[in-house]
């Protein structure tokens, strides 16, 4: 377990201007900026989005910009905003403090692309690393390969510096723990047989009680710099209670992210496994290529997933979550909806920080 005054207190790097109020909410922007448009926005350039648009992707994102504004690269930009992200001990879907497998292991996953240099690297499976999109950075930059996975993406995150730790918090323990207990009133976890029903622990009936998270969550953050070159990031702890050892779309290039520097990137977030099989953010910069905007092309994708589905007669609808941006400076988001309203992403650029509002094409949009 790493030392308490190594861990980062969320207090130190929120600032309590972060939080959104609620009518600024309300019509999809951030109190910085009003105009912000739903459902198109052109964004002056440099710009970076992220896909996270609660109080931590907001910092993230003010955290990054600097770079960004001074002239720095694309690739600095959202290497800093993916790190603002996986630090954060409250998100449950990225880094430290991402919900575990199984057996209670937070396995991360994470990749980049280069746009300018057309080099991308990734790691899978990684224990132990708080930030492994600098990891997925490192390889892409100091190695011949691609992906790096479990075992040997740790020694080789140890070799440049990189410092062990438990990635479990208190919180995403907890909800591990209480997963683990309620998986069947059959097995042997939670209080002893004789003691059930007697209230001898967090419930009623002696055990751990509460709703069990689930998550499947994951953070894009793509941004054109200053010369027009474009960069992006995914990086998640993957599906909670995943199988050990499942690596899902985002250290993969193409599925979770894409970046061509000619035309634009795109990110993933979602069922991973649905994302792999259709090469999803590779399909959604090429249907940029082909003339489409970020919004479109965001759409498209979502419409030829469920068309598979369709084709072999079945109405199955994932849960996925696509953003998307051009060199102009366009931004696009869409998702299947799934009952979780409309999806959104939270940019920066000179003008400041805007919250886009995309389009949910299945399920409840409220």
């Amino acid at each position: 377990m790493a030392k308490r005054d190594s861990r980062l207190d969320r207090r130190d790097f929120i600032r309590s201007s972060v939080a959104l109020g609620a009518g600024a909410a309300a019509l999809g922007r951030f109190p910085e900026l009003a105009g912000a448009t739903t459902r198109t926005l052109r964004a002056e350039i440099p710009m970076i989005i992220t896909s996270h648009t609660n109080e931590t992707g907001q910092e993230a994102m003010r955290q990054a910009w600097p770079i960004l504004s001074a002239g720095g690269r694309a690739m600095d930009a959202v290497e800093k905003g993916a790190n603002v992200i996986e630090v954060d001990p409250e998100d449950t879907s990225v880094g430290y403090g991402g919900l575990p497998d199984a057996d209670g292991v937070v396995q991360l996953d994470a990749s980049c692309m280069d746009g300018r240099t057309y080099n991308a690297g990734s790691v899978g499976a990684l224990e132990n690393i708080k930030t492994p999109s600098s990891v997925a950075r490192l390889v892409m930059e100091r190695t011949d390969h691609i992906m790096l996975v479990g075992r040997g993406a740790l020694e080789f995150a140890k070799s440049f510096g990189f410092e062990e730790e438990d990635l479990l918090t208190p919180k995403s323990r907890e909800i591990w723990l209480r997963w683990r207990e309620n998986l069947s009133p059959d097995d042997y976890w939670g209080p002893p047989v004789h003691l059930r029903g007697k209230g001898s622990g967090g419930g009623s009936d002696g055990s751990m009680r509460g709703p069990v998270e689930y998550e499947h969550g994951t953070t894009n953050v793509l941004a054109v710099d200053r010369n027009g070159d474009i960069a992006g990031i995914t990086t998640t702890s993957g599906l909670s209670w995943k199988v050990p050892g499942r690596v899902g779309d985002s250290p993969i290039i193409g599925a979770g992210l894409y970046v061509d520097n000619s035309v634009g990137a795109a990110g993933a977030t979602g069922r991973g496994e649905d994302v792999i099989k259709s090469c999803a953010s590779y399909y959604i910069v090429m249907r940029m290529r082909d003339g489409r905007s970020p919004q479109e092309a965001c759409e498209d994708a979502i419409e030829m997933i469920v068309d598979r589905y369709r084709a072999i007669g079945n109405d199955y609808v994932p849960g996925e979550k696509f953003v998307a941006i051009n060199k102009d400076g366009d931004v696009g988001c869409a998702s299947m909806g799934y009952g979780r309203g409309l999806p959104a992403l939270t940019v920066h650029h000179a003008s400041g920080l805007e919250q886009y509002t995309g389009t949910a094409l299945y399920g409840s949009e409220g």
